[in-house]
């Protein structure tokens, strides 16, 4: 049976991309998921002929958007940006001639019945931005951001999510590794 309504966002993983081939490492949890707004990026193009629009084409470069989590971990700091850890006074630094590494974004929508699990291929973002605020009468947290971009791979996959008629073996694996293509001998 499949979902009537979408609502909430949870079980955010991230797995470096570690070749073209694509190969990925072990999907990494990021917990406190709060939210992950996906714009898809791309433009129309109008072909004019007859004295009308006579073909448009439509570029599909994939999706950039917000994603908001309670606090990113250093672990995620470190593996996509290359934030290091001293050996003795484990002070973490951040070097700004370091490009951050692409990586796949692993996430669950949930549903009404099962939700719906989302692989996004070839994702690179911002490093999260901070925001400080003073505590008045109550403690409120303040989230950080990431504004990500999820371009398609070299064979033009961009995402892969889950249906309702996903075998029940598949969406329970959703995070042990990224999915690519159908298991063989299923």
């Amino acid at each position: 049976m499949a979902d009537k309504v979408k609502y909430g966002i949870k079980n955010v993983h991230y797995a470096l991309l570690t070749n073209d081939t694509p190969t990925y490492e072990t999907p990494v949890p990021i917990p406190g998921a709060v939210s992950f707004s996906l714009e898809a990026s791309g433009d129309t193009t109008p072909y004019y002929a007859d004295d009308m629009q006579y073909f448009v084409t439509v570029a599909n470069n994939g999706y950039t958007g917000d994603l908001e989590m309670a606090l990113f971990p250093d672990k995620f700091l470190e593996d996509v940006f290359g934030f290091t850890a001293s050996t003795k006074d484990k002070v973490i630094t951040e070097n700004a001639t370091v490009q951050p590494k692409q990586f796949a974004l692993l996430f669950e929508e949930e549903g009404d019945v099962s939700g719906t699990k989302y692989v996004l291929y070839n994702c690179t973002c911002t490093r999260p931005s901070r925001s400080l605020a003073t505590t008045t009468e109550t403690t409120e947290p303040q989230n950080q951001t990431v504004s990500v971009t999820a371009s398609p791979l070299a064979d033009g996959r961009t995402m892969a999510y889950t249906s309702g008629e996903t075998p029940e073996n598949v969406t329970n694996a959703w995070y042990e590794n990224v999915w690519l293509a159908d298991s063989v001998g299923d």
